[in-house]
């Protein structure tokens, strides 16, 4: 039988992922799971894709409180409270947001050496919707990527999943799409693949460029039919909430 053996989460989309050992699942995804996210000057969502730096970030949420620690050690915490409103665009689409007073935003510029600002969105904020609130790769499906690169092993957070998954053959992942799935106490129907980005090829500790999972990919997985190009992984979305932890059965229900 299949069950979970990571479970991985940040409250500030697009900085270092952190493993837990349970999550709440809700239709908006895993509670507190990118609670918020980072703008440019220009109002536009940024990431890991664009600002590797961001992933040398550990950012930790607790009780209505936020901290930020940056690889010299530095931590920057305080209370989180709405600020100004603020229009930013999240992906291609308008999402009204709030900005979040405090030191956060001066912090991740100065770390990230350009000019950011930390944002709590009005509603979720879930990049391919409510059809996309979850995610889950498999065991077996990263050491099949980490033989095609000639590596001992691939890092799960470079594809910055929340659910990773044993008990699989390699790519068995991708029959589900389109399934029903129980995950715990949960049950998620999954609507797609994820199609990667150059996010995968940087280091999830330093946002290095390192691997080139694109090319990787591309060699073994370009041909397929699937709903995403260079497909790894599925999403989906929430039909039943519930909690799910690390060693919970994964199992398909048709």
């Amino acid at each position: 039988m299949s069950s979970v053996v990571a479970l991985s989460t940040t409250p500030v989309k697009g900085t270092r992922l952190r493993t837990v050992d349970a999550v709440e699942l809700t239709a908006q995804g895993a509670r507190g799971d990118r609670r918020f996210y980072v703008i440019d000057d220009r109002g536009l969502m940024v990431n890991g894709k664009i600002v590797g730096e961001l992933q040398s970030v550990v950012a930790d949420a607790q009780d209505g409180s936020l901290s930020l620690t940056f690889p010299d050690g530095e931590i920057v915490s305080g209370e989180v409270a709405p600020g100004a409103s603020v229009t930013t665009r999240f992906f291609s689409r308008p999402r009204e947001a709030h900005l979040v007073p405090g030191p956060f935003s001066e912090a991740l510029s100065e770390h990230c050496g350009r000019t950011l600002r930390l944002v709590e969105p009005s509603t979720g904020a879930i990049d391919r919707g409510r059809g996309g609130a979850t995610s889950l790769i498999s065991v077996a499906s990263l050491a099949r990527l980490a033989e095609a690169a000639g590596e001992d092993a691939v890092d799960a957070r470079r594809f910055r999943m929340l659910f990773e998954v044993d008990g699989l053959e390699a790519h068995a992942e991708d029959a589900w799409v389109g399934q029903r799935v129980q995950i715990g106490d949960a049950t998620v129907r999954f609507r797609g693949h994820v199609g990667r980005c150059l996010i995968t090829s940087r280091d999830p500790d330093t946002g290095v460029v390192d691997l080139p999972t694109l090319d990787i990919l591309g060699d073994y997985r370009a041909d397929l039919e699937t709903t995403e190009p260079l497909p790894f992984g599925i999403y989906g979305e929430v039909v039943a909430e519930g909690r799910v932890r690390v060693g919970d059965p994964v199992v398909p229900l048709g």
